[in-house]
């Protein structure tokens, strides 16, 4: 297996056909794979070597899915950069995988010299934004311009294609090492599960660093589809670009796609006007989504499925799928959509004790995967690497259960796991509680720390508008479907939970004021 075989295959196949749509312009597969091979080839001239890596630090764009094709055509490794890591993060993936080549755009053009200043390793930054380029910079496009397409280099299997850093939000990030094989076998599933087709228009939103991103868009390049890019994820621009680029496919986390119907709440007279009926898949994940959501999702795209998909960036990223028809009234009632799915068609699954054993279904363990999309491993770090992969599977970290029919119910992460009294409380479960409340539009549960119990449950809640309650009124609604002790003791009512750059509540910032050591 190799990446830039899907590239290969349109362009022999279907060089006429759209490859990609950005800002109002369409580029064919011919079009777009003479541009990897020529960007591939202006890499080469700047002296890089088979296996250096390559990071780009940018926005979305039509260059992004170029980067993603030319860096292993050039055989070379891919390294993306979180767009919202501050220098000192940047700096250090940079130096950890010594990084030869960082590609930016316009928005860090300033942090992108604070890392070449402090990356001995670093020895070209190439600017791939619109304005005039910077002082020390080499311009992307007239390096594409200015070099011959070069042949595919051809690397594949189990040599290195990317170095993708993860972890950073709660401490030194890990580059996790992605082979062709994990990246390409995790994307066929896409296709295997039928989600994707040749007649797929695949609206790219979440930011490109992003390795669920770049999942997808790998299986589009498989399915032989056409992608369409919008810079940054924004509500009215992606309603927008779903009615106007005729788009039949968006990847987003639940909160994404809330902010979508509440603008389009808010703003009726611009949502009357737009025809979303080209709309047939929704695939979401980050976290569940409510039956409330759910609802309203459905009223608005009524042609549209759902697919949730469960996984990690060391997964490469997907282990598990719920498809379209567990998103069904029925599958409501048999509780099957409060799952997070089956293992997809190239992986097993299973829950394990701390010892790694099995445990009976239904009963609350570890998550463990194995499978062609398991990591190579950490980079520079072989003991976190046995710690995660051991006799071949992957130890997620995540909490959870299986029932009698192979689906998997999250639970919580096992270091998220509140231990109050000796019991242990799932998060998720609270939050499950939580949402049903008519006063709740978001939340999050965390362990606090307590004097008697050694944590208690607290809630962190985000009001619907115009709404008003209080803890009594949380308590009771919550005793009335989970345990006491579960519930929560003490409540935090904010106007917005702290979000990653897909969508995911960041639980490490809630519970910082709680845990931080004293001075």
């Amino acid at each position: 297996m190799y990446m830039t075989q899907s590239l290969h295959r349109s362009m022999q196949q279907r060089p006429d056909k759209i490859a990609l749509r950005f800002n109002g312009q369409s580029t064919t597969y011919a079009e777009f794979g003479d541009r990897v091979a020529r960007l591939a080839a202006a890499l080469r001239k700047l002296g890089v070597a088979e296996g250096e890596r390559v990071a780009m630090f940018s926005l979305n764009s039509a260059r992004y899915i170029e980067y993603y094709m030319a860096v292993p055509w050039a055989g070379a490794v891919l390294n993306p950069v979180n767009i919202r890591w501050s220098a000192p993060e940047v700096i250090y993936s940079v130096n950890d995988c010594s990084t030869a080549v960082l590609i930016v755009d316009d928005p860090f053009v300033d942090i992108a010299r604070k890392v070449a200043a402090a990356c001995p390793s670093l020895r070209r930054i190439i600017y791939a934004g619109d304005g005039e380029t910077p002082e020390g910079m080499l311009n992307y496009e007239a390096l594409v311009a200015d070099s011959e397409p070069m042949e595919d280099a051809y690397r594949h299997g189990d040599d290195l294609a990317g170095i993708f850093y993860t972890g950073g939000t709660t401490g030194v990030p890990k580059g996790v090492m992605l082979s062709h094989t994990n990246l390409v076998s995790s994307s066929c599933n896409q296709l295997m599960a039928g989600t994707l087709d040749e007649g797929t228009t695949m609206l790219h939103v979440m930011p490109m660093f992003h390795l669920a991103c770049f999942a997808s868009i790998n299986g589009v390049f498989l399915s032989a589809g056409t992608h369409a890019v919008l810079r940054a994820f924004e509500p009215g621009a992606m309603m927008a670009a779903i009615a106007e680029t005729s788009i039949t496919h968006v990847l987003l986390a639940p909160t994404m796609i809330q902010m979508g119907l509440d603008w389009m709440g808010s703003n009726p007279g611009r949502a009357a006007h737009l025809d979303l009926t080209s709309l047939r898949s929704i695939r979401y994940g980050a976290s569940p989504m409510t039956p409330t959501l759910m609802a309203r999702t459905r009223a608005t795209f009524p042609h549209a499925t759902f697919t949730q998909g469960y996984g990690m960036t060391e997964l490469a990223p997907v282990a598990t799928l719920l498809g379209a028809e567990y998103h069904t009234d029925e599958a409501v009632a048999t509780g099957k959509i409060h799952s997070v799915g089956r293992p997809v068609h190239t992986t097993e699954v299973k829950i394990v004790d701390e010892m790694g054993n099995e445990v009976p279904r239904g009963c609350v363990g570890e998550i463990a995967v194995r499978g062609p999309n398991v990591m190579l491993g950490y980079w520079n770090k072989p003991e976190a690497t046995a710690e995660a992969i051991r006799n071949g599977w992957m130890h997620t970290g995540d909490g959870g259960y299986m029932d009698e029919d192979g689906f998997v119910f999250l639970m919580d992460r096992i270091k998220d796991m509140i231990v109050s009294g000796g019991e242990n409380v799932y998060s998720a479960e609270v939050e499950k509680a939580l949402v049903n409340h008519p006063a709740v539009a978001q939340c999050a549960v965390i362990g606090v720390p307590h004097e008697k119990w050694g944590e208690a449950v607290h809630a962190v809640i985000v009001l619907k508008p115009g709404a008003t309650t209080t803890l009594e009124s949380v308590r009771s609604h919550c005793r009335e479907q989970i345990a006491g002790y579960k519930c929560p003791v003490s409540v935090d009512f904010r106007e917005a939970l702290p979000l990653s750059s897909i969508g995911k509540v960041l639980k490490n910032e809630l519970r910082k004021p709680y845990w931080a050591q004293p001075a």
